[in-house]
């Protein structure tokens, strides 16, 4: 077998949440070679969070779910919360991501509604 040229592509995907399975059948269907990371089971990383605020021009706040029941309880719409305290928030609470978060050719978008997907391959 030859080397592939399909494109790589990451996407943050929860397979329980029918936008992120529409992410990933509009991913398969244009034939994108994608790295899945199953947030809820592999470990988030300061990293990678950075990495999807980056690529993205997103804030963490912007990339937290303020319906979860985490959000609330752990006063997370404080003003003062620094960007670092935000992203340990997300990484104790994975569920507090944003999803589905598809990273392509050196962008990152929040993936709803899924079609957003096709603006950036």
């Amino acid at each position: 077998m030859g080397i592939s040229l399909m494109p790589e592509a990451i996407l943050y995907h929860n397979p329980k949440c029918s936008k992120s399975r529409k992410a990933l059948e509009l991913l398969k269907k244009h034939k994108i070679n994608i790295i899945q990371r199953l947030y809820l089971k592999e470990t988030l990383t300061k990293d990678m969070l950075e990495e999807i605020i980056s690529l993205s021009k997103l804030s963490a706040r912007d990339i937290i779910r303020s319906s979860e029941v985490e959000y609330k309880e752990n006063n997370l719409d404080n003003p003062n919360l620094a960007q670092d305290e935000i992203l340990d928030f997300i990484i104790k609470y994975p569920k507090l991501l944003q999803r589905p978060i598809f990273i392509f050719n050196n962008t990152a978008i929040i993936a709803r509604p899924p079609e957003d997907i096709l603006k950036i391959i």
